[in-house]
């Protein structure tokens, strides 16, 4: 690699490892593309490898990407929000979640093929997050005070290695570290003995942050010169405790990164237009500070206990369409639509408040310019389509009862520059 290029390697990982928070939402709490390329057919990746980003959605894609580095950033904004009406201890009304509107995401991506059979690559990118801050504590009726909200980021460092076994078949393995940062505040009403299992423990703390490792395989298959399929897989990260909050997460502070698994297909009816499908599943149930339902809390399970209450989010499983088409050798124009099943009951409402993850349609396009033999620059536009859930025997009688109704809707703007070496 030359100087020049190690060079944007280390300003590249020095960027990331700084980045400001990497806070976001769209399936879930993952994010719906990784790379500029993949983020513009609408998160698509997992049979079409394009750019050093391709280990996220599929290790074993590298094996088809030549050697280069590419280098972006996404901008990202979400708009979230709660109503709350019926309740008899006086929590009505709207609350606005957009005290912090703006998020830049950072995004690296390295292939380097090592022999003919033999790709080595890393990816550092933002997994997933949440970020919500409420001026209006939505909890301030149940004795919370000040602001009220959550920060959580998931930043993912993926080194892979993947060995094509022909020349149309590939496989690969990414050891995938997880860094991952928390806060909360504003939830002081939930800070005492009746309610957590650790009180002191629950709101106000400040960051505390959290990592583990974990792995990812995949297939690549050229089953015809115009039909590609891939497969892929991702273990539960089991992430250290999140110490500072274990009166908030069940067992005392665990927050683990659920296992995901998907399927994807790629086929080229004619030499410049490419269409992708991928359906990916995300395993929520699997970590009980996310799936555990609020109902917990009323049945004897204070929060931050072995089986606490969490958010009650479900398994999804997301269907991603795409479209690539190659204008002239210069410019390569994309569009996708993605759609998720719905992680959060309406029963789960008001405590998702702090964590509205409700988006279910995505809309996505954008284009590839190569003003030279060795760079590219990439672009992606995606919107997130406004989303509300509304809550359904979702305040406990505890609390005064009614119901609480969660929004989001979201806009990211990816841009990403490509150098082949």
């Amino acid at each position: 690699m030359s100087s020049y290029n190690k060079g944007v390697l280390r300003a590249a990982v020095s960027t990331l490892f700084f980045a400001p928070t990497l806070a976001l939402a769209t399936n879930g709490y993952f994010f719906h593309g990784y790379g500029a390329k993949s983020q513009s057919l609408a998160g698509v990746g997992i049979a079409l490898p394009q750019d050093g980003l391709a280990a996220a959605s599929n290790p074993a894609g590298v094996a088809f990407v030549e050697d280069r580095i590419d280098l972006g950033l996404s901008w990202f904004r979400p708009d979230r929000g709660a109503e709350i009406e019926g309740n008899l201890a006086g929590a009505n009304g709207s609350y606005d979640g957009n005290a912090r509107k703006d998020f830049v995401i950072p995004e690296f991506g390295l292939v380097k093929h090592l022999t003919p059979a033999l790709t080595v690559s890393v990816a550092i990118y933002g997994n997933g997050g949440m970020n919500t801050e409420y001026e209006q504590n939505p909890y301030a009726a149940f004795g919370s005070s000040g602001r009220a909200g959550v920060d959580l980021s998931q930043l993912f460092v993926s080194p892979t290695l993947s060995y094509q076994i022909n020349e149309n078949h590939a496989v690969g393995i990414s050891a995938n570290f997880a860094y991952q940062r928390f806060e909360a505040y504003g939830l002081s009403a939930f800070d005492n003995p009746y309610f957590s299992a650790h009180p002191g423990n629950v709101t106000d703390r400040g960051y505390d942050s959290s990592t583990g490792w974990g792995v990812r395989l995949g297939w690549t298959g050229r089953i015809t010169p115009e039909l590609t399929l891939g497969a892929t897989w991702a273990s539960k990260i089991a992430a250290g405790n999140i110490d500072k909050y274990a009166g908030l997460f069940a067992d005392a502070g665990s927050f683990d990164i659920p296992a995901n698994y998907g399927l994807g297909l790629a086929w080229k009816p004619v030499e410049a237009l490419t269409l992708a499908f991928d359906w990916q599943r995300i395993e929520y149930s699997g970590v009980k500070s996310v799936a555990n339902p609020l109902s917990k809390l009323l049945q004897g399970n204070p929060l931050g206990s072995s089986d606490g209450p969490g958010f009650g989010w479900k398994d999804i499983s997301v269907y991603k369409l795409g479209a690539a088409y190659v204008l002239n050798p210069e410019l390569t124009l994309r569009a996708g639509y993605s759609h998720a099943d719905q992680p959060i009951p309406g029963d789960q409402t008001l405590l998702n408040t702090l964590a509205p993850g409700v988006v279910q349609d995505h809309l996505s396009l954008g284009a590839s310019w190569k003003p030279s033999a060795a760079g590219e620059l990439s672009v992606a536009y995606t919107h997130g389509l406004k989303k509300t859930v509304n809550g359904s025997n979702s305040i406990p009688a505890a609390f005064g009862g009614g119901e609480a109704d969660i929004h989001l809707q979201e806009d990211i703007l990816d841009i990403a520059y490509g150098w082949r070496f």
